[in-house]
């Protein structure tokens, strides 16, 4: 296991990390440059403010965001992805009022979001490594 990546508390060590995607309601094509710059910052500044760490983020073809998440054991990725998605949405459409039109009934992200968990080592190995335990 890479121990960069390992991260401690008083009780646990842990390496927990999640791809998430989501997209803009109705995926309009509505991140523009100005929009992404300013959803990005929020993105860092949530995850700062709320305790989890943005490794990387990208918008991709101006309807869809695909986020890197690293997290404590104790975040739900129900909690993160409510968060982000929540903050974002009410802010950018505050900062930016012409997405309330484009975006009727004032809901920027679609309801569903995709997610995957993301580890240092293949499943193979922890399974090759876990089998190893009792010899």
């Amino acid at each position: 296991m890479k121990k960069q990546n390992l991260k401690h508390k008083r009780t646990c060590v842990y390496n927990v990390n999640y791809h998430i995607v989501f997209s803009t309601k109705y995926r309009k094509k509505v991140l523009s440059e100005k929009v992404e710059t300013c959803l990005k910052n929020l993105v860092y500044q949530i995850a700062k403010d709320k305790g989890f760490y943005v490794e990387t983020i990208e918008v991709g073809e101006k309807d869809h965001v695909h986020i890197f998440v690293s997290a404590d054991p104790n975040f739900s990725i129900s909690y993160i992805v409510k968060m982000l998605k929540g903050i974002t949405a009410r802010k950018l459409l505050i900062f930016f009022p012409l997405l309330t039109k484009v975006l009727w009934k004032g809901h920027l992200w679609n309801p569903s979001y995709y997610v995957e968990t993301i580890g240092s080592i293949s499943e193979e190995n922890i399974k090759k490594y876990i089998e190893g335990q009792n010899k």
